[in-house]
């Protein structure tokens, strides 16, 4: 139980980590991205690199996850906790972005933190 608990909140911590990382690419490297930021106006490719960046730190989450817990809970407990967090913020902006951007974002954390495991597990070979 302590490895699951582990697992998971080391996938949640990798996750906000990583996307915290990644987001200094378009911050930096795309003026446009960066000019819209705080107003959250993102147009349709900005919002598509948004889901990217959380697609990729939800695999790697799921990955971490999957590595500390050694079983195969973890990473989806990981999702789920990440979903649980983000479905208050995703409400109180729900007028800044489209439906399906949120259901997109909202639907791929446990989904992707799941498959990450999977992967990671099986990379192992302990699937």
């Amino acid at each position: 139980m302590l490895r699951l608990a582990g697992g998971a909140i080391a996938g949640v911590v990798a996750w906000i980590v990583l996307v915290t990382v990644l987001n200094f690419i378009p911050r930096y490297g795309w003026q446009d991205y960066a000019a819209v930021e705080k107003t959250m106006t993102f147009t349709l490719p900005m919002m598509a690199a948004r889901l990217a960046m959380s697609g990729i730190s939800s695999v790697a989450s799921g990955a971490v996850a999957a590595w500390v817990d050694k079983g195969k809970w973890a990473p989806l407990v990981a999702g789920v906790i990440l979903l649980l967090l983000f479905v208050p913020i995703h409400l109180s902006i729900w007028d800044k972005f489209p439906v399906w951007y949120h259901l997109a974002f909202l639907a791929s954390l446990p989904l992707l933190s799941w498959l990450g495991g999977a992967f990671a597990r099986r990379r192992s070979g302990s699937a």
